[in-house]
């Protein structure tokens, strides 16, 4: 099937053709070459739910052809010195950076973040180029002192083969960064499956990666990618030519994918849902905690991963730190999250705002007549915002929301603007409601006392993945490894030693002698 080229209809995607889209593209990129044999998807802008261009999905066939290609690339893939992976890693690094504002703007457009967070979602993969190219050179093995005479003992580290890396649509590119510019340096091809609805990313994304391919005379099926389904997904997962199955997705998707893999006993890598909580202690700076809130429940309209969804307060700071967050959150400026200022653009989908609206609903239920008679609240009560926006897009009110940890509703993952607004007396109360919630991703409290945060960041302090102190719970560093524990997944990815995770670890001993000593001072014979 092939599409004639033709202009946008909108002037605004226009730019589009400046990273190689049409309104007709083909959504398989297979063995070097674009094809497209399963149904026409069409991208929709979040903002007005309008179409923005159509991309043509991967059948089975299209899979498998992919796949048998991808699978004699490898070889040749990870015999190539790491020193010069990384080269074609930093080649794609300053491919994307020449086109950094147009991908940005694509994220914004696609997704429904504001631009700002669009090009900075860009400028993270661009990051992690640069991450990689220095960890070519520092795949490094161990060393070990034998105690047996003329023996060696060491670890080498080889690569598994082929990653699979399936992500979401709320990053739906840096996500594929962490994963990709390591596991290429490390030796592996990669097979891409990005969200069905931001299938433009996808497509743009893998351009960049196969012309610099391309130019080097290497196999195109080094980077594999499909746009595509549930279909696609579940391939992934029973492949046992796929050694490292990377997922992002909820905790309930990310255990069928885990149960999948384990049967073949695969490798898996989880990023699944968070439940983020920040402690603002009595002694914090409560301007620098209620700006870092605004950011961390309110950015990427509240589809981070890592955005806050529990706010725990000190009784004594409870309400002026309330009334200065109700106060910021009724100036926040919603809108096309392309426009300069837009600080909360729209849901990703319909289905986002629905399960927005029927989230408050679920919220408004569990109140109870109890709190007329000075019980404990149980429900909520929301103080600000809790309804959509009517409008040609998926826009709804950042919504806080006053409530009792032990409400059940607090306890699952909302992907929406909504925080939940809770209160505490001591340390040990904050902490653990912190880690009274299924998930463990992300964590952060605001107080200048070092024993607070000693104990914070200690055995008897938070159980999440990531533990912060006087930062919002979003917005990570690259040179950290990013991921949490629990129904969060226990994987991790980005920086730090993540590296380990998609390569073979072997422990060699190696008799440089004529005798044979046996270890643990076994005499056999």
């Amino acid at each position: 099937m092939i599409f004639a080229e033709m202009g946008f209809a909108k002037k605004e995607h226009e730019f589009l053709s400046e990273i190689g889209l049409i309104p007709e593209n083909l959504g398989c990129y297979v063995n070097g070459t674009w094809k497209a044999h399963g149904p026409v998807v069409s991208s929709v802008n979040p903002a007005n739910n309008q179409p923005i261009a159509n991309v043509v999905g991967g059948s089975i066939e299209d899979y498998e052809e992919g796949m048998k290609a991808c699978s004699e690339a490898a070889q040749i893939w990870m015999q190539v010195p790491a020193p010069k992976r990384g080269e074609i890693v930093r080649q794609i690094g300053d491919a994307l950076r020449a086109k950094l504002q147009q991908l940005g703007r694509l994220v914004s457009l696609e997704m429904g973040k504001i631009l700002p967070e669009g090009i900075g979602e860009v400028q993270e993969i661009i990051d992690m180029c640069d991450f990689a190219v220095g960890l070519s050179r520092q795949l490094n093995g161990s060393i070990i002192p034998s105690e047996r005479p003329n023996h060696m003992m060491l670890e080498t580290w080889n690569p598994l083969g082929i990653v699979g890396v399936i992500t979401a649509f709320n990053f739906p590119c840096a996500v594929l960064g962490w994963n990709a510019c390591i596991a290429l340096v490390c030796g592996n091809c990669v097979v891409w499956k990005g969200a069905p609805t931001t299938p433009l990313i996808t497509v743009a994304m893998t351009k960049i990666v196969g012309e610099v391919l391309e130019k080097n005379n290497l196999p195109g099926a080094i980077f594999t990618a499909f746009c595509g389904g549930a279909e696609i997904g579940q391939s992934i997962a029973k492949d046992k030519r796929i050694h490292l199955v990377s997922f992002t997705g909820s905790s309930k998707v990310g255990l069928m994918v885990q149960q999948t893999v384990n049967e073949r006993y695969g490798k898996c890598l989880l990023e699944l849902s968070g439940n983020n909580a920040i402690i603002v202690m009595d002694d914090a700076d409560i301007k620098l905690a209620v700006r870092s809130v605004l950011f961390a429940a309110v950015g990427t309209a509240g589809q981070r991963c890592t955005t806050c969804r529990r706010l725990i307060l000190h009784e004594s700071i409870y309400q002026t730190v309330l009334d200065q967050l109700v106060d910021v959150y009724k100036q926040v400026k919603i809108g096309d999250p392309l426009e300069k200022g837009t600080l909360l653009g729209p849901l990703h989908t319909p289905t986002s705002r629905k399960n927005y609206e029927k989230g408050i609903e679920i919220i408004k239920s569990q109140a109870c007549f109890c709190c007329s008679f000075k019980m404990p609240l149980i429900g909520g009560k929301i103080l600000t915002g809790g309804s959509v926006i009517e409008s040609e897009g998926n826009f709804v009110q950042p919504t806080i929301v006053e409530i009792s940890p032990d409400a059940d509703v607090v306890k699952e993952e909302l992907f929406a603007p909504v925080l939940h607004v809770m209160k505490f007396k001591t340390l040990e109360e904050a902490i653990e409601i912190n880690n009274s919630v299924p998930q463990g991703l992300s964590s952060s409290i605001f107080t200048n006392k070092p024993e607070i945060i000693f104990k914070w960041i200690g055995p008897h302090g938070s159980d999440c993945g990531i533990v912060n102190v006087n930062i919002p719970t979003n917005g990570a560093e690259i040179g950290g490894a990013f991921g949490g524990e629990k129904a969060t997944g226990g994987g991790r990815e980005a920086g730090s030693d993540s590296w380990k995770q998609y390569m073979r670890r072997s422990t060699c001993t190696i008799n440089y002698g004529n005798e044979l000593p046996l270890a643990q001072g076994i005499n056999f014979g």
